[in-house]
């Protein structure tokens, strides 16, 4: 018993620190703690506007009385009172004199970063505030103050007095001078990264008016700039993975950090070459340094951590009681069938538990996969899949899903090391492996992605994650995203970012494509543009996006010559099944085209959809999206289209997936990103200073090239019996011409011309002999909508 105090008192208060840990983290008190603060600000302000105005009067009541004395003093005429007077007293004449305002809009900008109200670089801001403090108040007390030496106050305060006295009586009246101009460059240098450029050419046009004769030209070549870190964050723990019965897998210990992104490097802007001669190039790399994509936006702040939600799920402790409950039910099943194992270990994850066993010699593994059905049940869980054998291990797994599961916070995947130190071009941080590990990809070696799910199970989700990770990564000038939104209220949110990542046709009101004809337009539009790229890579020699735009940096492409940085683009199509059923091949030869060939251009796609059919995902989008992330569905035969095989129908949805590349299957459980994070980090992009425009994509008039073309159907002079034509159509599902002849009683001709233009509006596709034609449009609810954007 005597032993045992020591424990519960040790483990009561470890409880109590991790619910005062819990407490301290939560958003209420956060905005609790900002408001306060607030409150203080706007008060202190308000009393050293009051000074000004009633200093004099109150200064020898409340001289030498601190901030906490207790008795009352009659007569003072701050607008706040005794303790404003005595605060603003100590700020103007103890402090740092009118400089004091800075220390008190650092306090603001403390209290509204809590407050989540506007987001602001805390370490950045505390310098800036604490250089101009300091330097303001030296500076006006060396200017000023003995001009207002028989005020009520000193105008730098008590510090900027003694400072100002010990500069002049150590470095004279020349040198305090230049501590002064050395605090405004520094001050200036922090606020705004022109200073440093600007001052580089002002001394460059200085040196080069004292300069008689030209030096020669220095050969010498520039490497890509360094990349950029995104995220600070505090160091954390290595992974661990112990080797024992209960394998639980640590987390990245992810910190907040004081400073949770950092700012590009300083520009230097590109000037245009004065000819066109290529012999010029050295001069220009000598002059100017490497050419600085970023440097149009080179004040743009990335995204920082805080703009996450952490998800604190409480106590995350395994459930070891769990654990070998399920172990010893596996065991006996197995042993019911005969089939003994010489070892099984279970490796935790947030919502998936492996199970591996090592079955005795002479077991098939046959006979273990057959038995899927019968663990399920016996485990009372659904989810369970078996992965007979493990791949690289000599082992049989056996995934069963926890009863309490753990959210994967975006927060946790952005935060983690092998995210921060990620050199993938373009990053997909999908969530988290049974063990724990981060996944991560990168888009440009797979280089196309196909996502598929039923309604609910995550997809959107993940486009979510998929966008999120690669808008904590990039510069507006190295990103370009295409979406696409046939269902009009996934990606609206994204909308506030247009002028920063997103691309659109030049003539597009709107920056989030959702309209079926303007579809066609942008993916043609793209492809267009991957000819034109392509085009340039040849004249540049070059074999991929990434050696052209390093020639580009380094100034060995003429932009006077049709040579431009290019960033890479990516398409994103949220509802691709609602495009493949509306406008058929018009959408798909597109896509298949650029699949095909946009890799080494730099424009990559995602698509998703939620109907995981052979007529949605047919042999040609299957053929040139090697990779694909499968949510939960509800047959084998849907799982069989997006995988070439089972298992996304054992899923256990709520972001459970398997993402499928070349023979491997990995099972993550995707990271949760909501939408009010998604809006705080559209925001916090969307208020920085953008583009005049988003990125216009190549125009393209298919309208009036198709109708320039003997035989082409035109539209806007459809037949009278078109819209009950097509109902016809769509209600029996038979593209006949027949039997549009008997049910309006009409001749052949006029029933062939009725079928061309449904042929055209895409609600039925090509003559297939005597076969009927297809039918693309499922149900009246569908071809309402083509109908509706029909002119």
């Amino acid at each position: 018993m005597a032993r045992s105090k020591p424990v519960a008192a040790k483990k009561n208060a470890s409880n109590l620190f991790s619910r005062s840990k819990t407490f301290i983290k939560r958003n209420e008190t956060h905005y609790i703690t900002g408001l306060i603060l607030l409150i203080i600000a706007v008060y202190a302000i308000l009393s050293m506007i009051s000074f000004f105005f009633t200093g004099a009067a109150d200064q020898s009541k409340i001289e030498g009385l601190s901030l906490f004395h207790r008795e009352a003093v009659q007569g003072i005429e701050n607008w706040t009172g005794m303790r404003g007077a005595i605060l603003s007293h100590i700020l103007m004449n103890e402090w740092f004199g009118i400089s004091s305002f800075f220390l008190l809009l650092f306090l603001v900008f403390l209290a509204l970063r809590l407050m989540k109200a506007k987001y602001f670089h805390l370490l950045h801001d505390f310098i800036i505030c604490a250089v101009l403090t300091i330097g303001l108040s030296v500076a006006l007390e060396f200017f000023l103050g003995n001009i207002l030496r028989e005020t009520a106050f000193l105008i730098g305060g008590k510090h900027g007095s003694f400072l100002s006295n010990w500069l002049v009586t150590n470095l004279g009246t020349p040198g305090t001078l230049l501590i002064i101009l050395l605090f405004l460059v520094i001050a200036m240098a922090l606020i705004t990264p022109k200073t440093i450029p600007f001052l580089i050419r002002l001394t460059a046009k200085k040196a080069k008016a004292n300069v008689s004769e030209k030096p020669l030209p220095v050969e010498r070549e520039y490497a890509f700039p360094e990349p950029v870190e995104r995220i600070e964050a505090a160091d954390e723990p290595e992974e661990t993975n112990r080797e024992m019965i209960i394998d639980v897998p640590v987390d990245d210990d992810i910190a907040e950090p004081d400073e949770p992104a950092t700012e590009t490097p300083v520009a230097i802007p590109l000037r245009q070459p004065k000819s066109g001669d290529e012999d010029e190039d050295d001069d220009l790399i000598a002059k100017l340094g490497p050419y600085d994509p970023t440097s149009d936006l080179s004040h743009y702040r990335f995204p920082s951590l805080d703009l996450l939600e952490k998800y604190e799920t409480g106590d995350t402790q395994v459930n070891y009681e769990e654990q070998n409950e399920n172990k010893n039910r596996i065991i006996k099943t197995l042993e019911h069938y005969n089939i003994r194992i010489k070892s099984i270990k279970a490796t935790v994850g947030p919502t998936i538990t492996l199970y591996e066993i090592v079955p005795e010699d002479g077991i098939r593994i046959s006979k273990i996969k057959n038995l899927e059905d019968d663990i399920a049940m016996n485990l009372s869980a659904t989810g369970i899949r078996i992965i007979a054998p493990m791949p690289g291990k000599g082992t049989i797994g056996i995934e069963v899903p926890n009863k309490d599961a753990k959210i994967v916070s975006m927060y946790s995947i952005i935060g983690s090391r092998k995210y921060r130190e990620s050199n993938c071009e373009l990053p997909i941080a999908l969530g988290k492996t049974i063990t724990n590990e981060v996944f991560m990809v990168d888009l440009t070696k797979m280089p196309h992605l196909l996502v598929a799910g039923a309604t609910g199970q995550g997809k959107s989700v993940g486009l979510n994650a998929a966008i999120t990770s690669l808008l904590y990564k990039k510069h507006p000038a190295e990103l370009k995203l295409v979406l696409v939104d046939p269902k009009m209220v996934e990606f609206s949110i994204y909308s506030s970012i247009d002028k920063h990542f997103l691309a659109k046709l030049p003539d597009a009101e709107k920056p989030i494509i959702t309209d079926f004809t303007k579809v066609i337009y942008t993916l043609n539009s793209l492809t267009k543009e991957m000819d034109d790229r392509y085009e340039l890579l040849e004249k540049a020699g070059s074999r991929n996006v990434k050696e052209y735009n390093e020639k580009f940096i380094n100034r060995r492409l003429n932009p006077l010559k049709g040579h431009r940085f290019m960033p890479y683009i990516v398409v994103i199509i949220d509802e691709f099944g609602d495009l493949i059923m509306t406008a058929g091949k018009e959408i798909e030869l597109p896509i298949a085209r650029i699949a095909q060939k946009a890799r080494a251009v730099g424009i990559h796609m995602i698509i998703a959809t939620q109907r995981p059919t052979t007529n949605i995902i047919t042999g040609t989008i299957k053929a040139n999206f090697p990779a694909r992330i499968a949510f939960r569905v509800t047959s084998m035969i849907d799982s069989r289209t997006i995988l070439d095989g089972s298992g996304a129908n054992q899923l256990i949805g709520r972001g459970d997936l398997l993402f499928f590349q070349g023979s491997d299957m990995t099972r993550v459980q995707c990271a949760f990103v909501d939408t009010p994070e998604v809006d705080r980090i559209a925001k916090f992009i969307g208020s920085q200073q953008g583009y005049p425009t988003a990125h216009e994509l190549p125009e393209y008039t298919g309208v009036e090239e198709n109708a320039e073309k003997p035989g082409a159907v035109n539209l806007s002079n459809k037949d009278p019996l078109f819209e009950e034509a097509a109902r016809l159509i769509v209600i029996h599902q038979q593209g006949s011409t027949s039997l549009i002849q008997r049910k309006f009683n009409i001749g052949y001709n006029r029933a062939g011309r009725l079928m061309d233009q449904l042929e055209a509006a895409g609600i039925v596709g090509p003559t297939q002999g005597s076969k009927p034609r297809d039918v693309y449009v499922p149900d009246e609810y569908q071809l309402e909508k083509v109908l509706a954007s029909i002119p």
